[in-house]
């Protein structure tokens, strides 16, 4: 997928990896989409160049494009990219990066 967005300076742009569309609960109740917890994985779609310090030069991200990340739950600004919800977080935001 191509974004139309390029982050800038230290930001990221993740897509939430979504769970069981229809959860129930143990009592066998749906849960609907608006009563659960967002979830705290995504996937990095497109990463700024990265952070520039005191002295002007840009240091890297850690994480880049592809990566699967946890972030924290309260992280970063919603946008609406042609129907699709991401997110634009700073790297600081993450909380790691998921491995195999």
């Amino acid at each position: 997928m191509k974004t139309k967005i390029r982050p800038l300076g230290d930001r990221i742009l993740v897509k939430r990896l979504d769970e069981d569309k229809e959860q129930r609960s143990t009592g066998g109740i749906i849960i609907p989409d608006t009563a659960k917890e967002k979830p705290m994985e995504g996937k990095v779609v497109a990463a700024g160049p990265g952070r520039r310090t005191d002295d002007g030069k840009i240091q890297k991200l850690d994480v880049k494009v592809g990566d699967r990340v946890l972030m924290s739950k309260y992280a970063g600004t919603e946008v609406k990219i042609e129907g699709d919800e991401y997110l634009i977080m700073r790297e600081d935001d993450v909380l790691g990066v998921i491995v195999g």
